[in-house]
């Protein structure tokens, strides 16, 4: 959205993206900083952008997703954790998420950022996701920032945490057919429920024979959990 947005559809933006992300604002303003990129606040004096968000955004979702990691994974060293949350506590992650929630289209920018499609860039869009979560944490607390996180990363940091650091289920499972002379994987994904809160279904399959099923927020997620149910079907076998 560019500087010739009347105030009023702003706000009227704002609320329909906090109820779009899922959570009941009492701060429109805030989340409206949140979604305002430099470049509107540069041609419009006076208006606050979201890079000072973004900073205690990224600390919310480094804390959760580090909590998360050390409840789930008991046993798991601090190394291996580190590299865990890396995998998913990253641009290329958060830019991920932001698309998967369109978030882009609910943005503020100013007229040159707008025509260069700055609603499609990754970087900007994985900067916004971090100002947005932390407006959630100022405005509803810790645990609905938390909550938001938790629905968007588990299945990502549960998929990291099988094995920190090789995280590409889809390429190891690829690899593990070459080495039992098998046709190569193909995906099949379906998508269910509404657009807001969709999840998708993936099976894989190597020739006609189905080898997994996944579940995630995302075709890509659903992929490289069924990739990863394939994988362990594949060691059963070679253990048999």
């Amino acid at each position: 959205m560019t500087q010739d947005t009347p105030a009023s559809d702003d706000m009227a933006l704002v609320a329909k993206c906090a109820a779009h992300l899922g959570y009941e604002t009492t701060n429109y303003e805030l989340l409206r900083v949140a979604l305002t990129h430099r470049s509107y606040s540069s041609e419009n004096e006076g208006s606050e952008n979201n890079e000072r968000l973004e900073f205690l955004g990224d600390a919310v979702l480094d804390l959760v997703l580090s909590d998360m990691l050390f409840r789930a994974n008991v046993a798991m060293p601090e190394g291996e954790m580190a590299k865990a949350r890396s995998a998913v506590v990253n641009e290329d992650t958060l830019a991920d998420v932001a698309t998967e929630l369109a978030l882009g289209s609910f943005m503020f920018f100013g007229k040159g950022e707008a025509r260069s499609g700055g609603a499609e860039k990754r970087s900007i869009l994985a900067d916004t996701l971090e100002a947005v979560i932390a407006a959630m944490y100022l405005d509803q607390g810790y645990d609905v920032a938390r909550n938001f996180i938790i629905t968007h990363w588990k299945n990502r940091a549960e998929i990291s945490a099988g094995n920190p650091g090789i995280a590409d289920y889809k390429t190891r499972f690829q690899e593990s057919l070459v080495k039992h002379n098998a046709t190569k994987p193909r995906y099949h994904c379906e998508a269910e429920g509404p657009e807001h809160d969709r999840m998708f279904t993936a099976h894989v399959y190597s020739g006609d024979i189905e080898m997994g099923i996944g579940i995630g927020r995302s075709k890509k997620i659903a992929e490289q959990d069924a990739a990863r149910n394939a994988l362990e079907y594949l060691i059963k076998l070679s253990n048999e």
